[in-house]
């Protein structure tokens, strides 16, 4: 039996509506090493076949947790190191500094992250600059954005391979 390496990263989606973004996202996380975690209730069954189709078949190899609660997940996580994303903060992602085991939580489509949740961790709160007209971007694409920008930052700068 093949025992996986440690997350890099852990990625949470607060009650995911959207099975497709979800699927993405779930490649996302296979290809940066990062467990999804998904706080019930979700918008969608798990076996939808939209969930699989956008996963392809790396669905199998995703580390996935599925809870009730955001506590649950911190359960998992280094004290002080989840990160929120959302349209309402005023920090841009740039500016932080992630460090292995962060988590990079992320609200539902419709309505993102509660609102107290980003006073009170205000810190922690971060946002991807975008256009006013955009208002927001496509869940999949911003968790990737914020994800590849951890891994970058994790794993350090990459040597040009010019040959």
């Amino acid at each position: 039996m093949q025992t996986r390496p440690p997350a890099r990263l852990h990625v949470i989606l607060h009650q995911p509506e959207i099975a497709w973004n979800t699927g993405a996202i779930g490649r996302t996380c296979v290809a940066a090493r990062a467990r999804l975690w998904l706080i019930r209730p979700l918008g969608f069954h798990l076996d939808d076949r939209r969930v699989k189709r956008a996963g392809l078949d790396y669905w199998p190899d995703l580390d996935l947790a599925i809870v009730d609660r955001l506590e649950d997940a911190e359960q998992g996580v280094a004290p002080g190191r989840i990160w929120l994303y959302s349209t309402r903060a005023t920090t841009p992602y740039t500016a932080a500094r992630f460090l292995p085991g962060d988590a990079l939580v992320f609200g539902p489509e419709t309505r993102g992250l509660p609102r107290a949740w980003i006073e009170e961790r205000a810190d922690h709160a971060l946002r991807i600059p975008i256009e006013p007209a955009a208002r927001s971007l496509n869940l999949s694409s911003a968790v990737a954005i914020a994800v590849f920008e951890a891994v970058r930052q994790i794993d350090g700068p990459l040597q040009p391979q010019l040959g």
